[in-house]
């Protein structure tokens, strides 16, 4: 069984993850075009939001997504979204809600640098503090959705509009942690498939919640 995990997290995944990738990025090519235009209409350039993140094998990465904020969050507030987040732009805020923000990591699968299902990458500061059990983390790739993903599919309600770094550091980076290590334990195709329907589904969930308010 562990030569199976081994064999299907190094090479399995990856191939899997390339061939998928490339077919959604064609799919939703006319829904790139659409929310890059909206970007650009509500707040301007750059579409694009580029951060580093802790990746495979404590590699530091760039992860991708659709820019969600005003220019220069990260110099105007922390690196946790606090609940009613100034920062965040009417787009922003349902590209957030609806996860679409988060399509662009495809561009992150496709280079290597991610999966579709994996331990959500976190800041450096984070990762390069990991030890012990921890450091399983880091030896599968990082991905768009995990188990700790879903459990704190609504985090900015979690930590709240104030001190959101402190909150999250408290009360929630240890748990995330704690999933992190169950999916590294756990990887398998028989995980991933799960994974990625509870994520459809709790995704569909909030979308909807969002969009009756």
């Amino acid at each position: 069984m562990e030569n199976y995990k081994k064999f299907y997290n190094v090479h399995m995944k990856s191939k899997l993850d390339f061939f998928l990738a490339l077919v959604f990025l064609i799919v939703l090519l006319p829904v790139y075009i659409i929310i890059s235009l909206a970007i650009i209409i509500d707040s301007g350039f750059p579409v694009f939001y580029k951060a580093d993140r802790g990746g495979y094998k404590g590699v530091p990465f760039k992860i991708f997504k659709f820019r969600s904020m005003v220019k220069n969050a990260d110099k105007i507030g922390g690196g946790t979204t606090a609940l009613n987040d100034p920062r965040i732009t009417r787009v922003g805020a349902f590209l957030r809600k609806t996860k679409l923000d988060e399509i662009p990591q495809l561009f992150n699968i496709l280079n290597g640098t991610m999966s579709f299902i994996g331990p959500r990458p976190e800041l450096l500061k984070y990762t390069n503090q990991y030890e012990g059990e921890e450091k399983l983390i880091l030896e599968v790739r990082p991905g768009i959705t995990d188990y700790s993903s879903i459990e704190f599919i609504n985090l900015d309600e979690i930590v709240g509009g104030e001190n959101a770094d402190e909150m999250y550091e408290k009360h929630v980076l240890k748990k995330k942690n704690q999933l992190r290590i169950k999916y590294a334990k756990t990887v398998s195709f028989a995980t991933d498939i799960k994974l990625f329907f509870l994520t459809v589904f709790k995704t569909i969930k909030k979308a909807l919640t969002f969009m009756i308010k």
